[in-house]
């Protein structure tokens, strides 16, 4: 298994926990307001590439994943990745604090896997219009062996579960897992109303939660 592969399966396995204990899974992040995403962003612009680095570093690996789980191909995953950041920064002129960064980067996103999909010739893009970062450690006894291999079980398990999910009921999960995105701005990335996304996003947990029941 690649090493992707394995980090994958050890923060998946954590969210199998989260899935398993509460109705919605709710990241948050508090920072200074200089160091908001927004104002990274408006800094950059004025060619601070400081700012840019920090953009960067804060969501290169939670981009790259909701990216590689959707197409499914790590080369093709990596070009979609660079030409994401390639859009932000070649827009860094016109960019406007209209919503949160991470929809601006997200819907960037969004938009470059619609087109992958129709030059791909593949059947999500119908459905859509309708390693480099360390693991954390998934329980204190993370060395003990046999916690490893029920890691890597339940890892691997919500992959397989997440590769089965309709294409926008993983896209919003991804989207809310991976970006940290609210429902709002899940509607707002992927074009769609409050309501679908929503019910996306509600039907992705549901289908998840009742494929985790086989583990227990």
């Amino acid at each position: 298994m690649s090493g992707w592969g394995l980090l994958a399966i050890n923060r998946y396995s954590r969210v199998s926990l989260r899935l398993s204990t509460a109705p919605w899974i709710t990241l948050s992040v508090h920072m200074d307001q200089d160091d908001a995403d927004e104002s990274l962003m408006l800094r950059y612009q004025t060619g601070d590439a400081a700012a840019f680095d920090q953009l960067y570093a804060r969501h290169r690996g939670g981009l790259f994943r909701f990216i590689l789980r959707q197409c499914k191909h790590r080369s093709h995953a990596e070009e979609l990745f660079q030409d994401v950041w390639t859009n932000v920064i070649q827009a860094r002129e016109r960019y406007r604090v209209e919503a949160k960064f991470r929809t601006y980067l997200y819907t960037l996103a969004h938009n470059r896997l619609i087109d992958y999909y129709r030059i791909a010739n593949r059947p999500d893009a119908v459905l859509f219009e309708d390693g480099d970062l360390l693991p954390e450690p998934i329980a204190s006894r993370i060395d003990e062996p046999h916690v490893q291999v029920e890691a890597k079980e339940q890892g691997g398990h919500i992959l397989r579960l997440l590769d089965a999910l309709p294409a926008p009921q993983r896209e919003a999960f991804l989207l809310h897992e991976e970006g940290g995105l609210s429902v709002e701005e899940i509607a707002a990335a992927t074009g769609i109303s409050f309501e679908a996304a929503k019910s996306r996003l509600r039907y992705a947990v549901s289908k998840l939660r009742e494929g985790l029941k086989e583990l227990v």
